[in-house]
């Protein structure tokens, strides 16, 4: 039977392109559009061959699993919905990778990580959920971003979500009611 509808989506490019990642229709769960996946890995090119990631708030996992797609040597996928670790996990098995897949709430995770543990980290927190400043706080607190890393960022346009001083844009984009970007290190 097929998944029902909104309940997949397509890796765009690299190794498994065209490949469907299937996920539960959880409420909240809303994989990052074709079009600003597009952009964002074309921006990360130049970074991602050989990076350590982390997808913080996995959902689909269709960051993590792009990334690992492209080149990315290590994923690390985090989900708190048991539901949705279960499809990530069975995601991993028909793509036959290594990814990571971590049953943790996204702040538990962080507390339990090492300093300069990541190259790139995808924040893409539930929208109404007010975890993105809590993340970007814990991550920088404990320097869990590699010195030359980028962290993507995705919240809902109308939030107007601004980065902490210590992090600079990138680059930075919109579609349609996501707004979206690359921030790195001041220093």
């Amino acid at each position: 039977m097929a998944p029902p509808k909104g309940s997949r989506v397509r890796l765009i490019a690299g190794h498994w392109r065209g490949r469907l990642l299937t996920f539960p229709p959880e409420p909240g769960l809303r994989p990052t559009p074709d079009r600003v996946r597009e952009t964002l890995f074309n921006w990360l090119g130049p970074w991602l061959p050989g990076a350590r990631c982390l997808d913080l708030f996995a959902g689909s996992g269709a960051l993590g699993f792009e990334a690992l797609s492209r080149g990315a040597a290590s994923v690390t996928l985090v989900e708190t919905n048991p539901e949705v670790v279960a499809a990530l996990r069975e995601n991993r098995e028909r793509l036959g990778c290594e990814a990571q897949v971590v049953a943790s709430g996204a702040l538990a995770f962080l507390a339990t990580q090492h300093a300069g543990a990541f190259d790139v980290i995808f924040l893409d927190p539930p929208f109404a959920a007010g975890l993105l400043v809590d993340a970007l706080t814990t991550i920088r607190a404990r320097c869990i971003l590699a010195g030359t890393g980028l962290v993507y960022i995705e919240s809902a346009a109308a939030d107007g979500f601004d980065l902490p001083p210590d992090l600079q844009w990138h680059r930075r984009g919109r579609a349609g009611n996501v707004a979206f970007g690359l921030a790195a290190p001041t220093s």
